[in-house]
Order: C-alpha cells, then sequence, then structure tokens
C-alpha cells in the first residue's frame, strides 16, 4: 500500500469525524477510499462487493469516531482494521457468494494479487507505523512474522498461508497461534 501524503492527519481527521465535521469524513474517504477498497477486494473477491463493503466501512468510521484512542495506536490502522473486520464477516457470512469456474477464480485471485503488489512500496514496511506493536513484531522469526501479515493484512486464511508458504497447514496454525500469545505478553 502506498502511503498517504505526510501532510494528512488522519487521526486528526477521526478526532473532527467525532465532532461532526463532514469534511473531515470526506478527507479521509479521498485519502484511504482507493486503498480500502483494494485490500477489501482482496479479502472477498468481488469488486461490487467490496465497493458495498467500503461504503459500510465508512459509515462505521462516522459512527464509531469518537471511539477512536490515539493512545492505542494510529487512526490509520484503526481504519483498516474496520474494514478487514467488515470484509472477513462478509467472506464468512457467505451470502453473496459468486460462483465462477475455477480458471477465472484463479485469473481474478492473480490479478488482485498483482494489483495489490503494484499499490505496495515494500510488502513489510510496517515498521515505520507500528507504534508499540514494532519491536514486538521484530523479536518474530520473520516467516511466524509473515503468517500474521498474511492473515490479518491479507486477510488470508490458514489454508491460504500454507500454500503460499509451503508450510504444513497445522505448522501455520502453530504459529500464528504462539505469533499471538508472543504479540500479547509484549504488548502487556
Amino acid at each position: 500500500m502506498t502511503e498517504p501524503p505526510p501532510s494528512f492527519d488522519c487521526d486528526a481527521a477521526l478526532q473532527a469525524c467525532a465532532l461532526g465535521d463532514k469534511m473531515a469524513l470526506h478527507r479521509l474517504y479521498e485519502q484511504e477510499g482507493p486503498r480500502l477498497l483494494g485490500v477489501v477486494q482482496r479479502i472477498v473477491r468481488d469488486l461490487p462487493r467490496a465497493e458495498d463493503i467500503v461504503h459500510d466501512v465508512f459509515v462505521r468510521i462516522w459512527q464509531k469516531a469518537g471511539s477512536f484512542d490515539a493512545g492505542r495506536g494510529q487512526g490509520r490502522g484503526w481504519i483498516y482494521s474496520i474494514a478487514r473486520h467488515l470484509a472477513l464477516n462478509a467472506v464468512r457470512d457467505g451470502r453473496h457468494e459468486v460462483a465462477s469456474d475455477e480458471d477465472t477464480a484463479e485469473a481474478l485471485d492473480m490479478a488482485t494479487s498483482l494489483q495489490a503488489w503494484r499499490d505496495s512500496e515494500d510488502r513489510f514496511a510496517w515498521q515505520d507505523h507500528a507504534g508499540r506493536l514494532g519491536p514486538c513484531m521484530e523479536r518474530l522469526e520473520p516467516v511466524r512474522r509473515n503468517c500474521l501479515l498474511y492473515a490479518y493484512v491479507d486477510g488470508l486464511s490458514h489454508s491460504e498461508i500454507a500454500q503460499t508458504t509451503g508450510a504444513p497447514l497445522g505448522t501455520v496454525k502453530a504459529w500464528i497461534k504462539r505469533s499471538l500469545a508472543a504479540l500479547r505478553e509484549c504488548l502487556g
């Protein structure tokens, strides 16, 4: 993902939204909307559905901006966690299942992956924006850290992560479980 211009203050925009500033929500949409759409589309693999979810994300931001706490993390991360949560819920819900043959699904997945790669300057440049989480993530072995990023940033299932990394499914599940426990302890 490319980063927004340094002059944009996501935290301040969220605080303004909490005070009812509709232009702040509009600025957030202009700055983050395209990237959020890319993240959500990567998870749900359907553009119209992703667009609906991004709309719901901004409704949720407007409704919940007052609950954003800059002391617990950056606003951009808060926004993306809302998007990821809504997208994963939509996938789990499955009401909008789009049927396609295996070749079409593979082609769409490749196209989406390629676009996501193009949109990211450095896949793991998370260190610049990780706050307290950064040092804790650094303590993890790279393969375990990557598994967490695949799961919680890209929204990949454990099976997809196993396929991506070439590790057995049980190993991937264990790595993620142990890594989350290590992060909780580190942040505790």
